[in-house]
């Protein structure tokens, strides 16, 4: 192709060489560079790429997309844009040929529920025969092959590769968690969501290198609905007028609990069975249907309902939605690793006090004989998350084992002393056990018939960082080694 066939929509100035120059490649590390690539510097919080143009330009590309007027070499384009990030989502679209647009694009965004509702629509729209990629937390998916990734929205490029890949495979749909950054570093530049689904807001990703403040924060998950053809928002967030108030297409409504919405889940119920613990509630308004869910909990009766939400436009057979999702399951995020007389055993990856005063309210309503919590921090974050989530296991739980995260480049007994000081002002029951294998196996080996186990913290993650070190460790492995052991025996109760 040539450059100008990958400028088209994009504003530019050409500051030297010919748009007729031949392209095949478009690279934005200057260690990727190559002869005849289009290289576009961008401008990061540590790092402006513009300062590698020698580097790239001695290693053979041809074409620089600038944001500001540097000097470029004879014999190479130079294009100057407002936005080089903004520019190469553009780019990376044309570059792979729209992938984006020969597919029906779901998007979610929100501060909680994006992992468990997108595996949601995905598991319907499979259930249903569909063809579908994935992209979110636990990295790009399509078919049986998992990529990992840096973020829950990967750079553009790596976006639209995915995207042609999925097309190459044949994926009809393509379900995305979208987070704040991408839209701050316009990763999502671009695409146009045929659907947008905004599950609720509160802060989070506050910081230095993430957003100057909630205002922010909110600004950018908004503009959800200025590149979705529809959108969908859940009217019981406290923040519903701010978040619609731009919107550029029509938004429909879901609720727990406000009447004359779009969507309505009523007669909400809670099971727990041995070899069944979820909810039961029926979908009532533009869609009526009733619900079973595997999975736990008030907001995954919240999330199913936002699934159901976006999936009642598609045309699905209402039978296949109630199969998937009552089938589902989604590592790591309220998991239901073990479930039986003995006990009943969850992994969830709430790793701050919102998300964990959430889940253990939330088992409050199956009432456990005990609530166990086995819980850890991560290192070289605020201390203020231990001082919490110490608090609120302090207050909710009957009995509390507290044990490693990722310790990083922390000492695992410090950050276990400062959870211990702000579990010791709640008078809650705890135990001490560093290492976490040894933390869980205690948990189940010393519960009582009834109990609901809570492991929490690292979810879908399958590793353990210590000194700078990720060792492979996933606590769904573990659980599952020990119940199949034989010292996991009922008869061994202790308090």
């Amino acid at each position: 192709m040539k450059l100008k066939d990958w400028l088209s929509g994009i504003g530019f100035e050409l500051l030297q060489g010919s748009l007729e120059t031949e392209v095949e490649e478009l690279v934005y590390d200057s260690r990727k560079a190559k002869a005849g690539a289009v290289f576009v510097c961008t401008k990061g919080t540590r790092i402006d790429s513009h300062e590698f143009i020698p580097e790239v330009v001695a290693a053979g590309v041809t074409v620089l997309i600038v944001e500001q007027k540097v000097p470029v070499p004879d014999g190479v384009t130079a294009i100057l844009v407002h936005n080089s990030r903004e520019a190469l989502a553009l780019l990376s679209a044309a570059r792979f040929g729209q992938p984006a647009k020969q597919m029906i694009m779901i998007g979610v965004t929100g501060t909680k529920g994006k992992t468990t509702t997108t595996h949601m629509i995905k598991t319907i729209l499979e259930s249903c025969g569909k063809k579908v990629g994935m992209i979110g937390t636990t990295g790009i998916v399509i078919g049986s092959d998992v990529q990992k990734t840096a973020n829950t929205t990967p750079e553009s490029y790596q976006l639209h590769e995915a995207f042609h890949q999925m097309r190459l495979e044949g994926c009809q749909y393509v379900v995305m968690e979208v987070s704040s950054q991408a839209f701050k570093m316009h990763r999502v530049e671009g695409i146009v969501f045929d659907y947008g689904l905004f599950t609720n807001i509160s802060p989070d990703h506050i910081g230095p290198d993430e957003h100057e403040d909630f205002l922010e924060y909110l600004s950018y998950k908004s503009k959800i609905f200025q590149c979705s053809k529809v959108g969908i928002m859940n009217k019981d967030d406290a923040h519903w007028d701010e978040v619609v108030k731009n919107a550029t297409c029509p938004v429909y409504s879901f609720s727990l609990d406000q009447e004359g919405t779009d969507f309505k889940a009523e007669e909400i119920r809670y099971l727990s069975e041995p070899d069944f613990v979820g909810v039961e509630f029926d979908v009532k308004g533009r869609y009526e249907l009733p619900v079973r869910v595997n999975i736990p909990g008030r907001f995954n009766v919240a999330n199913a309902l936002a699934a159901v939400s976006v999936l009642s436009f598609l045309n699905l057979p209402k039978d296949k939605i109630c199969h998937g999702l009552e089938n589902l399951s989604v590592n790591g995020r309220m998991e239901i690793v073990y479930s039986s007389e003995k006990c009943t055993v969850i992994v969830d990856y709430a790793h701050n006090a919102i998300s964990m005063e959430s889940l253990l309210t939330t088992l409050r309503d199956y009432n456990p004989k005990r609530l166990v919590c086995v819980f850890g921090c991560g290192g070289n974050r605020s201390k203020d998350r231990r001082y919490s989530m110490g608090d609120c296991a302090g207050r909710l739980a009957d009995y509390t084992i507290i044990t490693a995260d990722n310790s990083r480049f922390e000492k695992t007994e410090d950050i276990i002393a400062d959870i211990r000081g702000s579990m010791k002002k709640t008078g809650g029951t705890f135990i001490e056990i560093p290492d976490r294998r040894e933390a869980i196996r205690y948990s189940l080996c010393h519960c009582n018939p009834g109990d609901m186990i809570a492991v929490i913290g690292k979810g879908h993650e399958d590793y353990q960082e210590a000194n700078g070190v990720r060792h492979h460790f996933s606590d769904r492995e573990e659980i599952l080694k020990i119940v199949d052991s034989p010292e996991f025996n009922i008869s061994d109760t202790k308090k």
